[in-house]
């Protein structure tokens, strides 16, 4: 006799309607029109020429219910740090004109075609050395593992596609907030395992910066050419490949 109280069927039955929710809005949600100024840091050029394009990803290789909640909580405890950075005394703004309804700040450059939004900008906050105001913020969620690396490492090291994002914001953040790349960026990383804190300021880079940037125009000039980029690696095992969501049609492509 079936059991249809068992804790694991109703799990199991709410999950399943949770995860397909979360897919259906995920599905339903217009993707991009541009190239993200967080994603520039990415290993791959051709990759990003992809994503650029919207070209179909791979079967099976689409955001599943478990992923989509990993983004949401990710979401969700950003907005739990921007409320203890303005407990402790920080004048953080997230929003245009300071409210949680305005326009997310960010950037458009090149004819709305390289786009990004930043996590927040500081006008001000308690004393800390190194750090000067007005200043950018990024917050990224991390698992411990993650986390200890980049707390350890610090996060050009670590991450280099976050060390990317930040140079990129701070050089085009600059034109909307004056002085905003003059001072170190606070980068924060939330352990989501055991709520650990990792702050990191983040002089600018502007040879990054420039780098990034004449990648997003190289990017860009070959997709309108019709052109494919380089692959990041000369074997479909290679680890960047395995997790890519379009390997099936890139290693179907010329080289």
């Amino acid at each position: 006799m079936l059991d249809f109280n068992s804790r694991g069927q109703t799990s199991g039955h709410v999950n399943a309607a949770i995860d397909a929710a979360l897919v259906a809005t995920n599905a339903a949600t217009p993707p991009r029109s541009y190239l993200g100024g967080s994603r520039l840091g990415h290993a791959c050029e051709r990759a990003l020429q992809f994503e650029f394009v919207k070209a179909p990803k791979d079967e099976g290789a689409d955001f599943d219910g478990r992923l989509l909640r990993i983004f949401g909580i990710g979401h969700a405890l950003e907005d739990v740090a921007v409320a203890w950075l303005r407990a402790a005394g920080f004048d953080l703004y997230t929003r245009r004109g300071g409210g949680e309804h305005g326009e997310q700040f960010g950037f458009s450059v090149a004819g709305g075609r390289i786009r990004g939004h930043v996590d927040g900008v500081f006008a001000g906050g308690p004393t800390i050395p190194g750090m000067a105001f007005p200043a950018l913020w990024e917050c990224k969620t991390m698992n411990a593992k993650a986390w200890r690396e980049t707390s350890s490492k610090g996060v050009a090291v670590a991450k280099p596609i976050y060390a990317a994002q930040i140079a990129v914001y701070q050089a085009y953040m600059d034109a909307a907030v004056p002085g905003v790349a003059d001072n170190p960026a606070l980068f924060t990383a939330i352990n989501k395992d055991t709520a650990e804190l990792h702050h990191e300021l983040v002089p600018f880079n502007a040879e990054l910066a420039q780098r990034m940037s004449d990648r997003a125009v190289r990017i860009l000039a070959a997709t309108d050419a019709g052109e494919l980029l380089p692959r990041v690696a000369a074997q479909a095992d290679h680890f960047e490949c395995r997790f890519c969501p379009w390997a099936a049609r890139c290693w179907a492509q010329p080289a």
